[in-house]
């Protein structure tokens, strides 16, 4: 990914590229089917972006990833 997309995410979250590629590289074993680990990850990336996630919204968020339901190429969403 080039700086372009990390720039675009750090001034939408206040979330610096290292940061970005620390939780990324921290992902790759990660087993994201199970919800317990996502939960963890929701609250890290929550925590990093200095925002709460409602119990609500966290459940969203692990179905759609449970479901893959989440785009492939996410840097065409930002």
């Amino acid at each position: 990914m080039n700086d372009k997309f990390f720039d675009k995410v750090e001034k939408k979250t206040n979330v610096s590229k290292d940061d970005i590629l620390e939780l990324a590289k921290s992902l790759q074993n990660k087993n994201l089917k199970d919800k317990e680990e996502l939960k963890k990850i929701i609250k890290n990336v929550a925590s990093l972006a200095g925002k709460e996630v409602s119990k609500e919204k966290e459940d969203k968020i692990i179905d759609a990833i449970v479901k893959d339901k989440i785009p492939k190429n996410i840097d065409k969403t930002i």
